[in-house]
């Protein structure tokens, strides 16, 4: 792992379609982007943020995400995902999250990662299914 650097950020996009609206995902009944997608894209943005400082044999889980989605987003309207890196506590990293779409703020909060070694966390997961 190399030296995370407070302040590096990272936006990521998307289309909001009728694949990641609440009613097809099921979080609600409207045709406008869903919660979770929203959520999934700020991770997304976090995620691919960090991977710039990690080792070839390490990724990040997500461990802990707050946010306030504060706009409804329609059909057809291109949305974005900032993530920002606030703080480094050992192998944790928290982050601020924005999200947006061509008219505005759609929501924000917080998220933190966690660095594991991807054979190990792996391993540990898949040995649920023989306990």
């Amino acid at each position: 792992m190399k030296e995370i650097k407070i302040g590096t950020e990272l936006t990521k996009g998307a289309t909001v379609d009728k694949l990641n609206t609440a009613a097809y995902i099921g979080s609600g009944i409207l045709d406008v982007y869903a919660t979770p997608m929203m959520i999934a894209l700020m991770e997304k943005a976090s995620s691919e943020c960090l991977m710039q400082f990690l080792d070839e044999e390490e990724t990040s889980v997500g461990t802990s995400v707050s946010i306030t989605h504060i706009s409804a987003t329609p059909i057809g309207m291109n949305v974005t995902a900032t993530a920002k890196i606030i703080a480094v506590n050992g192998r944790e990293v928290e982050f601020t999250i924005e999200a947006s779409d061509e008219k505005g703020k759609i929501g924000e909060g917080t998220h933190k990662r966690f660095i594991v070694f991807s054979e190990k966390f792996q391993a540990k997961a898949n040995s649920k299914l023989n306990a």
